[in-house]
C-alpha cells in the first residue's frame, strides 16, 4: 500500500505540473493582451507601461514561467488581473459553490444511473429493457446546454417553479431554514441537468455491470436456494459489481468538472466553471492557471479515491490490476 501510494502520489505531480506548464504556454502563445482594456486615448502610453512592469509582463516568457512556477509552489497564486484581488481570495468564494453544484450532480448521477441500469438489466431484452436504453441513448445525445433550456422553460419560465439563474434571489433577507429553502431552489436546475448529463452514460455501464454479474454462478445458485429477487440483486449482483461502478464514479470527476463549466455559464451559477469563462475572455492568466491547478487536484483526488474504494469494496482487486 505505501509503495502504491507513493507511486500514485509521484504521478499525480507530474501530471499536474504538465498541466499547468501546458496551460501557461497556450495561454501567452494565444493572441491578445491581458491589458487591452487599458489601452484607451485618454490613457497615458507610459501608465499602460508601468502596469505591464509592475505585473511583469514585460519579462521574457521562460523568466515568467519560473518565476510564476516559484510562487506557485509555496500557493502564491498571484493576483487576478480582472479582480484586483489575490487569486486565492477568488477562488475561496467560487470553489464551495462548484463542490455543492458537483457533489449534488453526482447524487443525482450515481442514483439514476445505478437504478435505471439494474432495472434495465433486470428485464434484459424486455420491453422495459428497451425502452430505458432508448431514453439513456436519447438523453446521452442532448447536449447539457440545450437541456438547461429545456428544464428552464418546463420548470422556471412556463410554471415559475424554480428560479432561472444565479446561486440565491438578489435582495432576499431570510435566515436558517428560509435561506436554505432558497439555496435548495436555485440548486435543483443545475444539479438536475449535470447529473442527468452524466447519469445517462453511467447508466450503460451499469446495465452492463449488472448484466454480467446477474449471469454468474453464484446468481443461480442465490435464486437456487430460494432467496428474494431483491436480495439476490442487490446483496449478491450489485455487490460483485459495485468495483467497476466505483471505478467509473471516480472516472466521472473529470465530465462533471467539465460539464460544469457549461451549466454555470447558462444558470449563471458564480462558480468555478463561470468564473474560468469570464477569466479566459478577460486574459486572467493567474486565474485560469490557478482554476486548471484546482481542476486537476480535483480530477487525480477522484481517480485515486476511486481505487482506493474499489480494493476496499472487492478484496479480489490489486492495487495494480494483477494477481494478488
Amino acid at each position: 500500500m505505501g509503495s502504491f501510494l507513493a507511486r500514485r502520489a509521484l504521478q499525480a505531480v507530474l501530471l499536474v505540473a504538465i498541466t499547468l506548464t501546458l496551460t501557461f504556454v497556450l495561454l501567452h502563445a494565444a493572441p491578445g493582451d491581458p491589458l487591452a482594456r487599458y489601452v484607451d486615448p485618454s490613457i497615458d502610453p507610459a501608465d499602460v507601461e508601468r502596469i505591464r512592469h509592475s505585473l511583469g509582463l514585460d519579462r521574457p516568457l521562460h523568466i515568467r514561467y519560473f518565476q510564476w512556477a516559484k510562487a506557485f509552489v509555496v500557493g502564491d497564486f498571484g493576483q487576478s488581473l480582472a479582480h484586483h484581488r489575490p487569486v486565492r481570495d477568488v477562488l475561496a468564494e467560487t470553489i464551495p459553490r462548484t463542490l455543492l453544484l458537483t457533489s449534488f450532480a453526482l447524487t443525482v448521477q450515481l442514483m439514476l444511473g445505478v437504478l435505471v441500469g439494474t432495472l434495465a438489466a433486470r428485464h434484459r431484452r424486455r420491453a422495459v429493457d428497451r425502452v430505458l436504453s432508448f431514453s439513456v441513448i436519447f438523453l446521452y445525445a442532448v447536449p447539457p446546454f440545450y437541456l438547461a433550456y429545456l428544464l428552464i422553460e418546463a420548470f422556471a419560465v412556463g410554471r415559475a417553479w424554480l428560479p432561472t439563474s444565479g446561486i440565491a434571489t438578489p435582495g432576499i433577507d431570510a435566515a436558517g431554514a428560509a435561506l436554505l429553502w432558497d439555496r435548495a431552489r436555485h440548486l435543483v436546475l443545475p444539479a438536475v441537468v449535470l447529473g442527468l448529463a452524466s447519469a445517462a452514460s453511467f447508466a450503460r455501464f451499469a446495465r452492463g455491470s449488472m448484466v454480467d454479474a446477474l449471469a454468474e454462478d453464484y446468481v443461480r445458485t442465490a435464486r437456487a436456494k430460494g432467496l428474494p429477487e431483491s436480495r439476490v440483486v442487490w446483496r449478491h449482483a450489485f455487490r460483485n459489481a459495485l468495483g467497476v461502478l466505483i471505478t467509473l464514479a471516480g472516472l466521472s470527476v473529470p465530465l462533471l468538472l467539465g460539464g460544469a463549466v457549461v451549466v454555470e455559464t447558462v444558470f449563471a451559477w458564480p462558480g468555478m466553471g463561470s468564473l474560468l469563462v469570464e477569466s479566459i475572455y478577460a486574459r486572467d492568466y493567474p486565474v485560469v492557471l490557478a482554476i486548471n491547478f484546482v481542476g486537476a487536484c480535483m480530477v487525480i483526488g477522484g481517480n485515486f479515491l476511486a481505487d482506493a474504494a474499489t480494493v476496499r469494496a472487492d478484496p479480489r482487486a490489486t492495487l495494480e490490476g494483477g494477481a494478488p
